[in-house]
């Protein structure tokens, strides 16, 4: 079986949940191939895990190449013959549902919701091409019930699947004292920080989701109750200088890291500010390693925890003050981090490993085609035709209906 993954971003938590599926999918026989723009971390690492890489040229933003790039997306589609394709997240998703209009079994991952991260127009525009994209999707997979939930309540009307994120337990495993220490002394941008200085690490994107402005503020509150308490802020990102301006005394800016396990190993806590998610790898990856986190409560961050500890671990979004006092607490008492992290970890492995995330959406593949099949036996399999055969794409209206009309196609299927 062939599975052609779409993905825009190329770095982050996108590309390593992409990474980890073609992985598990190429050790298990499918024929994997992950098509992106050139340039980032997701082609090297996919290509590392056995799968093939196809350059999709793409801008992360909208704007007015949408047309060509999902013109160049149907023309992939084409020439590699995909059973199945798999979106991932809104720019991808919408380019490739937009040229295939469900010709092709389709799977499409928001990985949080675009209509989000934007204001204005712009998400009144985005969210109408996300109740309008939902028809031709076999299933919207989401990452977490949150998610789900929040799709359904802004009038996304679809054919749901949730599916939890999951990390890899064998390369993000709890790190003993001993690790922790090695990890002090081998990290370049620890170098002169005392290697028992309360340490709080902050993974991600330097960028406005992340939420590390709100950190930066609540910084000074944490420092003033744990003395010689750090901070070191691990990513880069649009606002690398901005964030670098506004740092107050003992912030460190690391810059981007390929081995975050090493980071996570120095840490006494994690801290992940998000103004939105999905379900982030950044809370996953630290409990696997045995570090507590402290959290938005964001969508998706609940069903990431221990059940019921949401407590111990989650703050609301921008609000500086109760992060710090949070972030201090957990600084200031060893013994706390040390049974939270213990609970995190055991919850980690039992709930949100990678293998049975990867075996979950085998699952739901192999119940989209057998849908597909059943609905027209006769049908032969057969390649998508080329654009110019399926007629002009649609262009997106200057100002999207207030109501659009729901198609009949988008009744929702069953839940998950």
């Amino acid at each position: 079986m062939t599975v052609l993954h779409l993905s825009q971003p190329v770095d982050g938590g996108v590309a390593r949940v992409v990474t980890d599926l073609v992985r598990a999918q190429t050790a298990a026989g499918t024929r994997a191939v992950v098509a992106c723009p050139p340039g980032g971390a997701l082609g090297r690492d996919a290509a590392a895990a056995g799968a093939e890489v196809a350059d999709w040229p793409a801008r992360r933003e909208p704007g007015p190449g949408l047309y060509g790039e999902a013109v160049r997306a149907a023309r992939l589609v084409r020439r590699i013959g995909p059973d199945l394709v798999h979106t991932h997240s809104a720019k991808a998703g919408l380019a490739l549902r937009l040229a295939l209009r469900g010709r092709v079994p389709t799977v499409h991952q928001p990985h949080a919701w675009s209509f989000d991260a934007v204001g204005g127009a712009t998400a009144r525009l985005a969210l109408y091409w996300e109740r309008l994209a939902a028809r031709w999707a076999d299933r919207v997979l989401c990452v977490a019930g949150d998610e789900l939930r929040h799709g359904e309540a802004s009038g996304v009307r679809a054919r749901w699947a949730v599916v939890h994120n999951g990390v890899d337990t064998r390369r993000f495993s709890p790190a003993d004292e001993a690790a922790r220490a090695r990890a002090r002394t081998t990290l370049p941008a620890l170098a002169g920080v005392p290697p028992h200085a309360p340490l709080a690490v902050c993974v991600g994107r330097l960028c406005r989701q992340k939420g590390q402005d709100v950190l930066l503020r609540a910084w000074p509150e944490v420092a003033a109750r744990v003395p010689g308490a750090r901070l070191v802020l691990v990513g880069d990102g649009p606002w690398r200088r901005e964030l670098a301006g506004a740092a107050p005394a003992g912030v460190l800016f690391a810059g981007a890291a390929q081995d975050t396990a090493a980071w996570y190993a120095a840490a006494d806590a994690v801290v992940l500010p998000s103004r939105w998610e999905g379900m982030a790898l950044v809370p996953l990856e630290a409990m696997a390693c045995g570090r507590p986190v402290v959290a938005t409560a964001v969508t998706g961050a609940a069903e990431s925890l221990p059940p019921g500890r949401a407590a111990d671990f989650l703050v609301p979004p921008e609000d500086p003050r109760a992060l710090a006092r949070a972030l201090a607490a957990l600084l200031a008492d060893p013994p706390l981090r040390h049974d939270l992290g213990l609970l995190a970890a055991e919850h980690v492995r039992a709930f949100h490993d990678v293998r049975h995330t990867a075996e979950r959406v085998a699952r739901l593949y192999a119940e989209v085609l057998a849908e597909r099949s059943a609905a027209a036996p006769a049908r032969r399999r057969t390649r998508p035709p080329a654009p110019a055969a399926a007629g002009p794409l649609p262009r997106p209206a200057a100002e999207p209906p207030s109501h659009p009309h729901p198609h009949p196609d988008t009744r929702e299927h069953t839940r998950r």
